[in-house]
C-alpha cells in the first residue's frame, strides 16, 4: 500500500472512529456528520467524500465495530469435532454481544428505530446475516441440515438470552454460566437434530 492509499485508510479510520463515538454517546437522531467531521478532525467535505450519507457512514461504523472485534466466532467453526466447534463459537458468541459496543448499538436502535426505521433495516443487514449465512452452511455441512435456516434462527436466539437480561439491567453473568448456558443450548440442537434424522 502506497503513502496516499495509507493515508486514505487512516483518515477513513479516523472518520469511522468518531462516528462510532459520536453515534454510541448522543445517538443516531443527534449526530450530525459536523459532529462527526469535528471528532475526527477532518472537514465536513471530508467525511462526505468518504460516506455519501450518515446511513452509509452508520452501515460502515456498524461493520468497522464488528471487524475490530478481538474474537473472531467464525474461527471456532473450523474445529473438526462438531460439538466443540459449536460450543467455541456460542462461547465467543455470547461474550462479543455482552461487548460494551454492542450493548451501547441495541439499546440505540431500541430507543431511535420509531424515529428512524432506516437504521433498524441497516444493522440487519450487517449483523445477523453476517453470522446467519456461516452458520447455515456449518449447519447444512456438519448437522446434515437441508433447510438449515429455523435451527440458526433458534439456537442463536437461545445464545441471545443472557444479552436480553443484561439489557433489562440483570447482572452480567459469568465465564462459567455463559459456558455452562451454551453447552445446554448446544445439547439441544444437536438432539432435536439427532431426532429429525431418525
Amino acid at each position: 500500500m502506497g503513502k496516499i492509499e495509507q493515508n486514505k485508510e487512516k483518515k477513513r479510520r479516523a472518520i469511522l472512529e468518531a462516528a462510532q463515538h459520536v453515534f454510541l454517546s448522543e445517538g443516531y437522531i443527534l449526530a450530525s456528520m459536523d459532529k462527526i467531521a469535528d471528532q475526527a478532525q477532518v472537514t465536513k467535505q471530508t467525511v462526505y467524500r468518504y460516506f455519501s450519507s450518515k446511513i452509509d457512514l452508520f452501515q460502515a461504523t456498524l461493520m468497522h465495530m464488528g471487524s475490530d472485534s478481538e474474537d473472531n466466532f467464525f474461527d471456532h467453526l473450523k474445529k473438526p469435532d462438531t460439538k466443540d466447534a459449536l460450543e467455541g463459537f456460542g462461547v465467543s458468541f455470547i461474550h462479543a454481544h455482552l461487548s460494551s459496543n454492542h450493548l451501547s448499538t441495541f439499546r440505540l436502535l431500541v430507543a431511535e428505530s420509531a424515529k428512524a426505521p432506516e437504521i433498524t433495516s441497516t444493522f440487519f443487514s450487517v449483523g445477523p446475516n453476517e453470522t446467519d449465512t456461516p452458520l447455515a452452511v456449518f449447519f447444512t455441512d456438519r448437522l446434515g441440515l437441508a433447510e438449515p435456516d429455523t435451527a440458526v434462527r433458534l439456537w442463536t436466539s437461545m445464545l441471545l438470552g443472557f444479552r436480553d437480561c443484561v439489557l433489562m439491567g440483570m447482572p452480567r453473568p459469568s465465564d462459567q454460566q455463559i459456558e455452562q448456558h451454551v453447552k445446554a443450548a448446544t445439547e439441544l440442537l444437536l438432539a432435536n437434530t439427532a431426532k429429525q434424522q431418525a
